[in-house]
């Protein structure tokens, strides 16, 4: 019984710890991209992207290799 006591509480502290770094590292971002990419307009970073097969009305998915 002290063992599982044991090995619960360290589960315990462990998660802590690892909510309390995550909880940490969304307080205080290092990077500056993350920063310049957030501050960007939707407009330009959805345009950035290269749509090769848009999805028919049908709602039926692309084909895997298409034709051509």
């Amino acid at each position: 019984m002290k063992f599982e006591n044991l090995m619960m509480r360290g589960l315990f502290l462990a998660a802590l710890l690892a909510c309390g770094l995550t909880f940490l590292a969304m307080l205080r971002p290092s990077h500056g991209d993350a920063r310049a990419l957030a501050a960007a307009p939707v407009a330009a970073v959805l345009s950035s992207a290269q749509i090769k097969c848009a999805l028919p009305a049908d709602g039926v998915l692309c084909p895997l290799h298409p034709e051509g």
